[in-house]
């Protein structure tokens, strides 16, 4: 007797477990959890992935959120990545309860297949993609060795297969001065704040310059104490982005030149921490056709009039994609004129329309994964 068709188990899987994928979905929705603090998220899905039969693993990397939950016998492992973090002030403003829940149902449905196809199925709960760099934790604790191909999607206002996500770091960058009075002694400060301004007006003039891919942005988080009183102690956190790592590391010269000039023009002390930088991302063209077929067999639709894209930003698992071959396409929960970053994204993450993105997109990844495992020259190539 023939054997079912993989595709038709994985399908039959993500349906039944729909409305509880929904459930899960809307508990992280209603409980965000900034980087690296998701103990409620992590547990439902290591609970859910232990109830359907994986082996988990918690605190992998180091990390107390981070987990994976393996199942199968391979040979070829592909890895579904679920996000759980949330953003401060905005909950799930980037849709992560859904990227769960999708990477859950993805993983259980491979379940299913896993011996018939020979693969290995893990999911792995990344923390802290919010700035956090979970995932190159994760990578360089060596959550990802032995993994063949990294799937996952990402909700946005409407569907795009190959977004462009940048390098990027943080800087945080502190200035250190002189207090005096204001008014009696201000020749006897070194203001602190003129030098944070100063490194912001050169940054704006600096933007006429950049590339349509550059970005520098970001936020003033101590200012000063009170106005009579020259500032000692100033400090903020600025991104910068660029195309690629090269174009990233001459970014983050230009930009560092711009802090080190508020300094020199004050006299104010400069510290800069730079945080681990976000690779950009390289997106396996061939997985992606396969994804894009699949995608449109159910419905999805990559062009079309009125579409807003979220089409720049910076993830870490542009690290990973340079590790091992990944896609990362976005996946339309009807947000607009919403999109993400915005408390109106946040509340669009948890509708009908994001319910049914976690059943179009789990089906999506697994039968993705079911082409690759089946078709001889892309199996042979993740292999090698």
């Amino acid at each position: 007797m023939d054997q079912p068709d993989p595709k038709d188990i994985v399908r039959e899987r993500v349906e039944g477990a729909h409305q509880a994928l929904v459930g899960l979905s809307h508990w992280i929705h209603a409980n965000p959890e900034l980087q690296f603090a998701e103990t409620l998220a992590s547990g439902w899905v290591a609970e859910w992935l232990e109830k359907t039969g994986f082996e988990v693993q918690r605190g992998i990397g180091g990390l107390d959120t981070a987990l994976a939950g393996h199942f199968g016998p391979g040979p070829l492992h592909v890895a579904l990545l679920a996000e759980y973090d949330a953003l401060p002030d905005l909950g799930h403003a980037c849709g992560h309860n859904v990227i769960a829940a999708t990477a859950v149902g993805a993983g259980v449905a491979l379940a299913g297949v896993a011996e018939q196809l020979g693969l290995r199925v893990t999911v792995m709960g990344t923390p802290a993609e919010e700035g956090g760099a979970g995932k190159v934790h994760m990578l360089e604790a060596g959550a990802f060795d032995g993994v063949h191909l990294a799937l996952m999607n990402h909700p946005g206002p409407s569907d795009l297969l190959l977004p462009e996500i940048l390098a990027a770091q943080t800087l945080e960058v502190a200035y250190t001065g002189r207090t005096a009075h204001a008014a009696s002694f201000p020749e006897l400060g070194i203001n602190a704040a003129d030098a944070l301004v100063i490194a912001q007006v050169a940054i704006g003039l600096l933007r006429q310059s950049l590339r349509p891919t550059e970005r520098v942005h970001g936020i003033v988080t101590v200012g000063g104490e009170a106005a009579n009183v020259i500032p000692a102690a100033t400090s903020g956190q600025f991104m910068i982005r660029g195309a690629t790592l090269a174009e990233l590391r001459e970014l983050r010269r230009r930009v560092r030149a711009c802090f080190e000039a508020g300094a020199m023009a004050t006299g104010a002390e400069l510290t800069i921490d730079e945080h681990i930088g976000y690779a950009d991302m390289r997106h396996d063209e061939e997985l992606a056709e396969l994804y894009r077929r699949n995608a449109e067999a159910l419905g999805r639709s990559f062009d079309g009039p009125g579409r807003i894209e979220f089409r720049r930003f910076s993830s870490d698992i542009g690290n990973v994609s340079h590790a091992v071959p990944a896609i990362h396409p976005i996946i339309g929960i009807d947000s607009a004129p919403a999109v993400n970053h915005q408390p109106e994204f946040a509340a669009a993450a948890a509708t009908e329309a994001a319910d049914r993105a976690i059943l179009d997109g789990a089906i999506a990844l697994a039968w993705t994964a079911v082409d690759a495992a089946r078709s001889g020259p892309v199996r042979s190539r993740l292999l090698a």
